[in-house]
């Protein structure tokens, strides 16, 4: 399997541990990551100020992919729903992606659509397979309950992003569970975590998520695992904050999920980059270590 990477703008910004864990695990599993630098913004700052130049940015990205030929796998789902809104769009306009090529053939690029977007859990899930990343766990987990986080972005609007039953979901439960870690129920479990809030409205975006992180603790979650840098800059880096401003009494770490996967593929904390993580899971790498030495 041979993918090219879409990293996006936050994650080397803020979260360098998720990219740093993803390849990892995905080294491990042989998949083959192909860097374009040529990448730029997904475009989804724009979305709602001026649409064309929204579709143009992602349009740029998705026809660099396209020269590859190769499908692409996005980390972040905010970027993974914003590719996926403007192929969608542009595909259903052909004189939209006419005038959008018109543009683009001023770099020598072509959007046809030929590229498959797909979130890094997608890959997991439907290209791997459960089976194949089960063959790999090497120190499975036990008596770890984990609530899971989707995202807004990858379930809706459902007909587009076909990530997952926008519903009742299960695909990121799955791979939690075969982990050897418990996905628990949460009433909140797809209620958004407040992340688009901050920066405009940050009281009430802390409340948002201090309501789900209380539901977390209500559900017996040990840890929240998430699949996108604006959940887990919400959950980790915002929740540290939160701490000491509110004194916050459901205190739920956050973990991004290859950072979870690793650890049971064996793989060195260190590659996974845990202590990146702003709040302490020293208990995590107490079991892993624990379980290694058993």
């Amino acid at each position: 399997m041979k993918y090219t990477l879409f990293v996006g703008c936050n994650i080397p910004a803020r979260v360098q541990q998720y990219e740093l864990a993803a390849r990892s695990v995905v080294d491990k599993l042989g998949i083959e990551l192909v860097d374009n630098q040529e990448f730029k913004c997904c475009g989804y700052p724009m979305q709602n100020s001026d649409n064309k130049t929204f579709l143009l940015m992602a349009a740029r990205n998705l026809a660099l992919a396209e020269k590859e030929e190769l499908d692409m796998m996005v980390l972040c789902k905010c970027c993974f729903g914003s590719l996926k809104k403007a192929a969608h769009q542009i595909q259903q306009d052909p004189g939209l992606q006419e005038e959008i090529n018109r543009f683009l053939a001023e770099e020598g690029l072509q959007y046809s659509g030929t590229t498959e977007i797909k979130h890094f859990l997608s890959i997991l899930y439907h290209d791997v397979g459960i089976s194949a990343i089960k063959e790999k766990i090497s120190i499975p987990f036990t008596d770890l309950d984990i609530a899971t986080h989707y995202g807004c972005h990858a379930l809706r609007p459902s007909d587009v992003t076909q990530f997952d039953d926008p519903v009742q979901p299960s695909i990121f439960d799955d791979l939690v569970n075969v982990t050897g870690a418990k996905s628990v129920d949460w009433p909140l479990q797809l209620e958004c975590c407040g992340a688009p809030l901050m920066g405009v409205n940050d009281t009430l975006s802390m409340d948002l998520a201090e309501k789900k992180l209380a539901d977390c603790s209500r559900a017996g979650a040990d840890y929240v695992c998430v699949g996108c840098p604006y959940c887990q800059m919400q959950f980790d880096r915002v929740q540290n904050m939160m701490v000491s401003e509110r004194e916050l009494t459901d205190e739920i770490p956050s973990i991004v999920y290859p950072q979870l996967l690793g650890l049971a593929m064996g793989i060195p904390e260190e590659s996974l980059g845990l202590g990146m993580n702003m709040l302490d899971i020293t208990t995590l790498e107490s079991y892993i270590k624990m379980e290694t030495e058993n």
